[in-house]
């Protein structure tokens, strides 16, 4: 497969990583030489330096023989003006970052006329992400697969975890009555993500991930040592398209929303777009404010102005004073690996969203879905299980499946079921797989 980036900022540098795993046919342009020599220094793409709307440029690398052009500059009228040309150069396939998310819901316009297959908004990919890690409240990661019936939850183990000091094996013993399989666990100090087997031990302040169906989620937490709580009144730090975004999304869901913004003319202006929103202007590092807005009997403090230190530092704040969920939106994806150790929840990168959003159309057909896990470099995936398929040939303990990947569950006739050794998998069957990128070719030719 042949695709080329355009773009070399944080968004194409993750999609050309992932690729890199895939050996794919990968070009990236760019007129940035430093990040296209950073990107030569630790990734197996092809990089050219220029201006990706050039028509010259694009048909020296090809262009009429690319399968997908992925045009992720970031400038919205740029990757607008390349997916077209591509396209009428032949590409078989665009997709085009924007920040106006009104052009992904109704809207008059035909863009796929005029060569823009897909679009993505990092700004709503956010919000969305952010809507759903409050409704898992004790989690700080969390992926939905068929409407919920699957969940993927990740969580940091405290010393009130009984699942502490035991082994895969003797927690699944001790909690035989609780479905559920532990696909990931990121330790402290160690880079390498480590998929579980019978002999291993669950640590203090593991980062765990679980895969449980939907009529066990509830039981999930006495295991993980947390109790579920609501979250109703929250505040949101920062007025960006993010900020807005979210504060929407959340009270069509009869969420109680504050939302600070230190610009008095973009507070003003939120104020008449956000009918059932509590707009405050004011900066909210400011603790008299935060005080006088009753930051103790807020349950989840979502920080997004444009500066990832101030939104780190107002979750820390917030936390001080009680606050039992916290988010902050980063755009240094290094700090993503922190955000355990310094005591908020949940960090989030629009930038890694959009990344992972956009790969799952570069995957085979039978991948119904995929995603990213925060701070992993793996991927979980929904595969719909092909006629005469190989993973239908065996029960899952005989497969030989690689173990750099594990089997997270499956639903059958709408149903979810847990994928364990004797299951044989059936034509049909939507599985989904937890998998590190150097055992993703392996796997995909299991599901052929």
């Amino acid at each position: 497969m042949k695709i080329i980036i355009a773009g070399a900022g944080d968004v194409g540098f993750h999609l050309a990583k992932l690729l890199s795993y895939e050996s794919q046919d990968t070009y990236i342009i760019d007129f940035d030489g430093e990040k296209l020599n950073y990107i030569n220094n630790h990734l197996d793409v092809i990089t050219k330096k220029g201006d990706a709307t050039s028509i010259k440029l694009l048909k020296e690398i090809g262009i009429n023989s690319a399968d997908l052009l992925i045009a992720v500059t970031e400038s919205q009228n740029t990757n607008f003006t390349i997916s077209v040309i591509g396209k009428s150069l032949g590409v078989k396939k665009t997709i085009a970052r924007i920040d106006n998310p009104e052009f992904l819901n109704e809207c008059e316009v035909n863009f796929k006329e005029f060569g823009l297959d897909f679009m993505i908004s990092p700004q709503e990919l956010a919000a969305n992400e952010i809507k759903m890690l409050l409704k898992q409240s004790s989690f700080n990661d969390t992926v939905e697969f068929e409407s919920g019936l699957f969940n993927v939850m990740g969580t940091s183990l405290s010393y009130k975890s009984p699942l502490v000091d035991l082994t895969v094996k003797e927690a699944k013993q001790k909690f035989n009555n609780i479905d559920f399989i532990t696909i990931a666990i990121k330790r402290d100090n160690v880079a390498q993500t480590i998929i579980p087997r019978g002999d291993t031990k669950y640590q203090l302040n593991d980062q765990v991930y679980f895969s449980v169906p939907s009529y066990n989620m509830k039981d999930l937490y006495p295991i993980i040592g947390k109790k579920k709580f609501d979250i109703k009144n929250v505040i949101i730090l920062g007025g960006s398209s993010i900020g807005q975004k979210t504060a929407r999304n959340l009270c069509q869901d009869s969420f109680n929303i504050k939302l600070i913004e230190e610009s008095r003319e973009k507070a003003e202006n939120l104020a008449e777009e956000l009918e059932n929103v509590l707009v405050i202007h004011g900066d909210g590092r400011d603790l008299e404010l935060l005080e006088e807005e009753n930051i103790r009997e807020t349950d989840a403090f979502i920080a997004v102005t444009g500066n990832s230190e101030t939104n780190i530092m107002s979750c820390l704040v917030a936390k001080s004073k009680g606050v039992k969920k916290t988010i902050a939106l980063v755009e240094n994806m290094d700090y993503i690996e922190i955000s355990q150790t310094i005591g908020i929840e949940s960090l989030i990168n629009k930038k890694l969203i959009a990344a992972s959003n956009i790969f799952r159309h570069i995957r085979k057909g039978e991948i119904l879905a995929s995603a990213n896990l925060h701070n992993i470099d793996a991927e979980i995936f929904e595969f719909e299980v092909q006629p005469n398929a190989k993973v239908t040939e065996k029960p899952i303990k005989d497969l030989n499946f690689p173990r750099d990947a594990v089997f997270g569950g499956l639903i059958r006739n709408g149903k979810p079921y847990m994928s364990f050794g004797e299951m044989q998998i059936q034509s049909g069957d939507k599985v989904i797989v937890f998998c590190l990128p150097e055992a993703i070719n392996t796997v995909e030719s299991l599901f052929r």
